[in-house]
């Protein structure tokens, strides 16, 4: 992995993310790019709404850029064990976060996206929506989530939750993952929150199918099983997260999987409100594989 964006609105939620992205760079030996996407009040559909104050572009870019340099500073003080020192690129911009994101994915060769996962209030509902829920639907690049309580660590495991009910497409993003879990000398816990009507023998034998092909394929001894007991999927996982000694929770994101079932309506309020760890979202097979991150990880 050669380049990390870390998306940031400056907020204390945001600057923690980046704190933990320039973390994982050092681990990573990846480079930063500090990107901050802010919309004059003015342009914003529910300007006629709100009483904004009356900046001026030049004033909105001049504090934005000042915060940036700041936040870019303090993670230069972070004190590392390692001898790399990643290279941080500020970008302070006027545009939609997905529109500004998206384009430099494109244009720099972005491997990963970090962001923030901000508090669920009624007044960033109200003005400027949930961007995490934003990035998680129009993603078609690898995005990690931090939440605002989550301090980093080493990454010694990582935990990838499945349905089982598209195997193969999940297969694929496991062997996907191999060289970063190989990188990080991390474990890979494969993670099925079921409850009692999901047991069924046909069930069982395609777990058993699914297990013995990533068992000869993946080549990599440090795999392992592990099925959550949970009437909901979104309960289960956060139990994992909170007693299961996970550093990072991994899902892919497609239609029908734990991920839609877990990230919509009220579910995606509670999950981000409550998960503890870093979440990172991967979009379904046929999107990463057109991202330099699949390339990456395809080595």
């Amino acid at each position: 992995m050669e380049k990390i964006l870390v998306a940031t609105d400056l907020s204390v939620n945001a600057k923690n993310a980046a704190k933990y992205g320039y973390s994982l760079a050092v681990d990573l030996k990846a480079n930063l790019v500090l990107c901050n996407a802010f919309i004059v009040p003015a342009e914003l559909p529910e300007a006629a709404m709100i009483a904004w104050p009356k900046f001026e572009y030049d004033e909105l870019l001049k504090v934005s850029e000042k915060e940036l340099k700041a936040l870019e500073e303090a993670l230069r003080a972070i004190q590392s064990s390692g001898d790399f020192v990643p290279e941080i690129e500020r970008i302070n911009v006027d545009g939609s976060v997905l529109n500004v994101i998206a384009d430099r994915v494109k244009t720099m060769q972005i491997d990963l996206v970090i962001a923030g996962a901000h508090e669920n209030t009624w007044l960033n509902s109200a003005i400027m929506g949930n961007n995490a829920h934003r990035l998680i639907d129009a993603a078609t690049y690898p995005l990690l989530l931090v939440p605002g309580v989550a301090a980093y660590k080493t990454i010694r495991k990582l935990a990838f939750a499945t349905d089982l009910i598209q195997p193969k497409k999940d297969l694929e993003v496991i062997y996907s993952l191999l060289p970063l879990l190989k990188q990080l000398n991390a474990e890979l816990l494969i993670t099925h929150v079921y409850d009692e009507g999901d047991q069924s023998g046909k069930f069982r034998k395609g777990l058993e199918g699914f297990l013995s092909e990533l068992s000869n394929k993946a080549n990599y001894p440090h795999i392992y099983y592990r099925m959550v007991k949970s009437a909901k999927a979104e309960k289960g996982l956060n139990w994992l997260c909170q007693y299961g000694d996970v550093d990072i929770l991994v899902m892919v994101h497609r239609e029908k999987s734990i991920l839609r079932q877990v990230f919509e309506g009220s579910h995606t309020q509670k999950m981000i409100d409550s998960i503890s760890i870093p979440l990172l979202v991967l979009p379904d097979h046929k999107l990463i594989e057109r991202t330099r991150f699949w390339h990456w990880f395809s080595k």
